[in-house]
């Protein structure tokens, strides 16, 4: 994911309600393999910034772009693009490094999100597109940050799932030991990543950021998934390439409406993410997704989906 585990954390008052979002209201039905009702075109494929990016779109209006996380792709999306399509052009890209897009030799990691944001950029503008609205997720969320705050004239609004923006917390020793609990759930994964057991590395990164047993629960096709985006993943923990740090100063660069989201269960770091983000952005608002832990927009398609058609009804 990206984690600095060299930074260091300070005490954040809550300053701010937050709304708890329930499941589902009559939405978006299937899992985050499967979509159904209106489907997407064939997958397509363009090039941007010197690499070629599949993606899937449906529907016509106003472009929404979904961004994934680690170890995923555009398929994350597949139960979000019939819905959101009665309203909008929904496009779901593949990041650079991620299936089923050619793998560079020596990779780009997943959390060098500065470049990841770069690559959106291009991404958009392959596209011709003028303005777009952002549905990311944490890796990609943290991404769509650095494209926010240097495209704004590209935005119309974002909604963000736990970003894993730790550079927001960092010069500061207040919450150092919750920094160094983080590292050690962390480390089995990067460690087994840095050995090339990629096998027993997924699982453990999936329970480390979502909770015990997470990885057991997920489907076969969403195993699958992991698995075929193992590149861009297994490159952070072996990159020498030092971290991008997304400061407050270049959250408030970004003056469109933000929607926030936590998972009811996810780790206290995000929940620090979120709300440090919430104090530096300009236009943030924040929600809670209940029964949900880090990887809310596949565990609680229905209740993240509308939460997200009512944020971009209302911005």
């Amino acid at each position: 994911m990206g984690v600095n585990t060299g930074m260091i954390h300070r005490s954040l008052l809550r300053a701010f309600s937050i709304l708890v979002i329930g499941n589902a209201m009559n939405s978006m039905t299937g899992t985050m393999a499967n979509a159904n009702d209106v489907k997407p075109n064939d997958v397509k494929r363009i090039s941007a910034n010197g690499a070629e990016f599949a993606y899937i779109e449906a529907g016509q209006g106003e472009a929404v772009i979904f961004v994934h996380g680690a170890l995923q792709d555009y398929r994350m999306w597949d139960a979000y693009l019939p819905k959101f399509a009665e309203r909008y052009r929904a496009i779901a890209y593949s990041r650079r490094n991620n299936f089923p897009n050619v793998i560079g030799v020596d990779g780009m990691p997943d959390g060098a999100a500065d470049l990841h944001g770069d690559d959106l950029a291009a991404f958009v503008r392959a596209l011709g597109l003028s303005k777009v609205r952002l549905v990311a997720h944490s890796a990609g969320a943290h991404a769509a940050l650095f494209f926010a705050a240097k495209n704004p004239d590209l935005i119309v609004s974002l909604a963000l799932n736990e970003p894993t923006a730790a550079g927001l917390l960092a010069g500061n020793p207040d919450h150092a030991d919750l920094l160094k609990a983080w590292a050690a759930n962390m480390a089995p994964a990067r460690e087994a990543l840095k050995n090339g057991d990629t096998k027993a590395a997924i699982p453990l990164f999936v329970d480390a950021v979502s909770g015990p047993g997470a990885y057991d629960r997920r489907s076969d096709a969403d195993k699958k998934m992991n698995m075929d985006n193992v590149a861009s993943f297994q490159a952070d923990a072996t990159t020498t390439r030092p971290r991008p740090v997304f400061t407050c100063e270049m959250a408030r660069a970004i003056a469109v409406p933000t929607l926030l989201s936590n998972g009811e269960r996810s780790p206290a770091f995000f929940y620090r993410i979120v709300d440090q983000l919430k104090i530096c952005l300009p236009s943030g608002e924040t929600i809670i997704i209940s029964g949900s832990s880090h990887t809310v927009p596949a565990e609680k398609p229905d209740a993240y989906g509308e939460a997200v058609l009512t944020f971009l009804s209302k911005h």
